[in-house]
């Protein structure tokens, strides 16, 4: 590999993530629903992280239970999850699910 010599950065904000997974998930999924909203305009302190996915006919689609991992960093962990979960509401293909109770203990103890 090429990670010797790698310096890491870490950020100290907290951050949320939440597994955008396909119908059927996590028993027998449904592959080959396009993906839209993957050009969006996600912000600087969003990522949207790709695990069940590949290139069909030039479109990504589905190809796994979790597709997509939206992660996003915030001042707190409210704005870190209001982050993450405005990303989410860009994203779309036919079956999808998330959790939306991710980061609900942790708001409780801020």
């Amino acid at each position: 590999g090429r990670l010797k010599g790698t310096q890491v950065q870490w950020d100290p904000r907290p951050a949320i993530g939440v597994v955008m997974a396909a119908h059927g998930y996590p028993g027998k999924v449904r592959s080959g629903d396009p993906i839209d909203g993957l050009d969006s305009d996600f912000g600087k302190d969003t990522k949207v992280f790709h695990a069940g996915t590949r290139e069909r006919d030039g479109k990504v689609v589905t190809a796994g239970g979790r597709v997509l991992t939206v992660c996003a960093l915030g001042k707190d962990i409210g704005a870190a999850r209001e982050r993450a979960y405005a990303a989410l509401a860009k994203l779309r293909f036919d079956g999808a699910f998330h959790r939306r109770d991710i980061g609900h203990r942790a708001l409780s103890r801020e």
